[in-house]
């Protein structure tokens, strides 16, 4: 491990642990008039490193898939998009997870899963490769691996792991209802962890979930009160709100036609991380200017997402990003 300029240098810029997953997405009819749906790799931690790593950061995936051809494809892919799957386990016991995504005119989604089990939710403390947490400079999760045991417990081991280890601590909570057995038990669970967490991204319908508070301003200034250095809420069409203890603003989205709005949110905290990231600086080091500046970066990254389908086939490249942002 290297330092420069203060900030540890590291063998993955990001590692993500969690759920990896196909999403089956609705792309119209067959000629007898039944639903047509493409197999598209996908999972909120995978998508996140996808973004990153389109950008050209070294990467790393933590997690469990079935052996099946749907467990191996999203292996291949992954590994096609330079993510390393040191850490991905096989196991021929799980059914690889299955999310259906059906869309509506605008884009927007509604899902159901066939994850009783998944594999992704059988992931054990004895399957968590722990020098790859070790040599990562930040350390990403979402809240669909808390849903189940053993992956809950997993998870928050390799918290305690990452942060022994120095790793900057993101939490995407991602809330997806059919996943939980109550509301009230998914606010409990996703908000336990967030002693852990330095930065974390949500979105202005899971506020009042994490927070108790439906405002996101309020929310994010209990979020940042509570310890986390910085919070990102995203608003839809209309951008993201940054807040640290040294203030807050909203920075505006691009105006594009959504075509699947699956990932956008993942493009938005990628490209986000990757920014930052950049930077060479800590967390805490950084000014309001340039969270502001990672996050309108990100917003246009989360723009070209949606004008594609699915997530990890959607996610730009950073010439494109930069394109956007001139016009």
């Amino acid at each position: 491990v290297q330092r420069v300029s203060g900030v540890q240098m590291k063998m993955f810029d990001i590692t993500a642990i969690g759920e990896l997953l196909i999403d089956y997405t609705q792309v119209g009819y067959s000629p007898s008039d039944m639903a047509l749906f493409e197999q598209n790799p996908g999972g909120a931690p995978a998508n996140v490193l996808a973004c990153a790593a389109k950008l050209g950061q070294k990467t790393a995936f933590i997690g469990k898939i079935g052996a099946d051809m749907q467990g191996e494809f999203l292996r291949k892919t992954l590994q096609a998009a330079s993510i390393n799957t040191e850490g991905l386990i096989s196991d021929e016991n799980f059914f690889t997870t299955l999310a259906f995504v059906s869309l509506n005119a605008n884009g927007e989604r509604s899902f159901s899963f066939a994850r009783r089990p998944g594999a992704d939710t059988q992931i054990s403390r004895e399957d968590v490769e722990l020098s790859i947490i070790r040599n990562s400079r930040i350390f990403h999760f979402g809240s669909l691996s808390l849903t189940d045991s053993p992956a809950r417990e997993t998870t928050i081991f390799a918290l305690e792991e990452a942060k022994k280890a120095g790793c900057l601590i993101s939490y995407d909570p991602n809330y997806r209802p059919l996943l939980w057995k109550s509301e009230a038990q998914a606010s409990e669970q996703m908000r336990q962890v967030l002693p852990y967490v330095d930065v974390i991204k949500l979105s202005d319908e899971e506020t009042e979930l994490l927070t108790g508070y439906a405002d996101p301003k309020v929310a994010a200034k209990y979020l940042i009160d509570s310890g986390i250095k910085l919070a990102a809420v995203t608003l839809g069409k209309n951008g993201a709100l940054l807040t640290t203890k040294n203030g807050s603003d909203t920075v505006c989205g691009f105006d594009v036609t959504a075509i699947d709005t699956t990932g956008a949110g993942d493009a938005f905290w990628g490209a986000f991380l990757f920014s930052i990231g950049e930077l060479g600086k800590e967390i805490g080091e950084l000014d309001l200017g340039e969270i502001l500046k990672a996050a309108k970066f990100a917003n246009a990254a989360a723009a070209l997402c949606v004008t594609k389908r699915g997530a990890i086939p959607a996610m730009p490249s950073l010439s494109e990003i930069e394109g956007l942002m001139e016009n």
